[in-house]
């Protein structure tokens, strides 16, 4: 992978728009980045599955989506130094053939630590992929936040793919269907090996521009992310067995509800990258997080089983608005580390959130889904209040 040449100096909005070169890079690196978080997102779209199939408690099932936050949180960081010291030009794809492979023999094994082994591997492939990727992608996103949100908007976009494709499949075959899983990871990781090859071949390295890192911004940053993702995983978790247990809907109705939340996320990081570069970063953090509680409590408080579905679109659209901004923002911060950068924003800070999962889990076991999803109403406050705290990058 070439170095990254250092972010331009950043203001409240980008400069010229990126030209078709800079797009066609930037939707292989989206599409990249669907296909690693198609994993991330299985965990989820399968968890129900495997309560229902293999009568796993909601804290055990949760204990799930914990093994895929530990295994692509605490090594992001660090794989993010490595990024930024070393030529790991194959790390990427080497991160999105190991998360496939992961989840997918999870579905095949029978012992709960046998699957759980296998999505915290799942997660450790994503791990793997995001600083990499993330370094690469701002390379060719330059500064303008829309292009950078093309590459954001791809991990939404598999978050949305991973239950409109798995719950057909696990309503057929149950919870083994998720072996149907990992050929796209291979097929990817082929491409971007070959995406790298042709890159080395056409230019030289480039070397990293110097900059000041300015970090008490960049952990409030990474405190506004971590309290978004507490929210997107906890709704991600408990959407589905929401509409079941507590609206009395078919599973096709909640895998339903889960898609419509995800695909409003895809729409929130594309508008948020938008939005960015109109109105500027700090400010779509900040409308981000006044967005998200009152569509929250909109799903939470409107009657029916088909109405809410419209406030699950407009969670996922609030929740994801500042995703992006975040991702740029965070490299902007520190300009000299966009590796590491990538690794926090993308990695520890997005999949830290599961942490809280057994915690809700518990929460769901004494007043069910609904119950973990009205815990969260107190969560959008909290960003908003940190958003707040955000100053614009230095020039």
């Amino acid at each position: 992978m070439t170095q990254l040449t250092g972010p331009a100096p950043a203001s409240a909005t980008s400069g010229s728009p990126p030209g078709p070169g800079i797009w066609r890079r930037m939707r292989l690196w989206g599409v990249a980045h669907a296909v690693d978080d198609l994993y991330q997102g299985l965990v989820p779209a399968s968890v129900p599955y495997f309560v229902l199939d293999r009568h796993y408690s909601y804290v055990a099932a949760s204990g799930l989506t914990l093994a895929a936050t530990l295994g692509s949180s605490v090594p992001q960081p660090f794989v993010g130094v490595a990024v930024d010291r070393l030529r790991l030009g194959w790390l990427a794809a080497a991160g999105v053939a190991l998360a496939g492979l992961g989840l997918g023999l999870s579905g095949l094994v029978p012992s709960y630590a046998a699957v759980w082994s296998l999505i915290l591997l799942s997660g450790l492939g994503v791990a793997m992929f995001h600083p990499a990727a993330g370094k690469a992608a701002r390379e060719s996103a330059g500064d303008s936040a829309a292009a950078m949100s093309v590459f954001a908007a791809g991990g939404s976009v598999g978050f949305f793919l991973a239950p409109a494709l798995a719950t057909p499949a696990l309503i057929a075959w149950g919870v083994g269907a998720t072996a149907l899983f990992i050929p796209p990871a291979m097929l990817t990781a082929f491409a971007l090996l070959r995406h790298q090859r042709r890159q080395q071949a056409a230019a030289p390295p480039r070397a990293a521009q110097g900059g000041t890192d300015q970090w008490r911004p960049f952990a409030v940053l990474t405190c506004v992310e971590v309290v978004r993702s507490v929210a997107f995983f906890g709704v991600n978790t408990f959407i589905e067995l929401y509409w079941i247990r507590h609206l009395d809907a078919s599973r096709g109705l909640a895998g339903a509800a889960l898609t419509l939340f995800l695909a409003g996320g895809v729409g929130g990081t594309l508008l948020g990258g938008r939005l960015a570069d109109r109105l500027g970063m700090v400010r779509t953090v900040q409308i981000g997080g006044g967005l998200v509680l009152p569509m929250l409590a909109g799903l939470l408080l409107t009657p029916g089983r088909f109405v809410p579905l419209v406030f699950a679109v407009l969670t996922g659209v609030a929740l994801n608005l500042p995703f992006a901004v975040l991702v740029k923002l965070g490299q902007d911060y520190l300009p000299t580390r966009p590796g590491t950068a990538a690794g926090v924003t993308l990695g520890l800070a997005v999949s830290v959130g599961g942490l809280l999962s057994p915690v809700l889990g518990m929460v769901a076991d004494a007043h069910g889904p609904r119950g973990a999803l009205a815990v969260l109403c107190a969560i959008p406050p909290v960003a908003l209040a940190l958003g707040l705290l955000l100053p614009e990058p230095q020039r």
